[in-house]
């Protein structure tokens, strides 16, 4: 039987379904805060299900936070957290690597 090791998440989520539309959504908040529509133009091949999934998923990693204002129509928008702020050399060094290399995320 094989020994139990302690399983490593990428903390971006890249090696998973929905890894790419992970980095482009931190790529396009590394500018500012976005909403939702504003992310899901700037993407148009991601559905807004799997838009809605990637988004729960970094904040429930602590990367993006989702600031609700208290408006009718509700109005949602998502920036980079603290943590996520960090991440900003690698997700600048990933887009420059998909610049030179864009068969290997597509």
């Amino acid at each position: 039987m094989l020994p139990k090791t302690p399983s490593i998440r990428c903390p971006l989520g890249v090696i998973s379904v929905g890894g790419k539309i992970k980095l482009n959504i931190g790529w396009y908040l590394l500018n500012g805060p976005k909403r939702f529509g504003d992310l899901l133009r700037l993407m148009p091949e991601t559905s807004r299900q799997m838009l809605t999934l990637q988004l729960r998923d970094l904040e429930q990693l602590g990367i993006i936070e989702r600031k609700v204002f208290p408006q009718i129509p509700a109005r949602v928008e998502y920036s980079l957290s603290e943590y996520g702020k960090g991440l900003e050399p690698m997700l600048r060094q990933m887009q420059q690597w998909e610049e030179e290399f864009p068969w290997i995320l597509r």
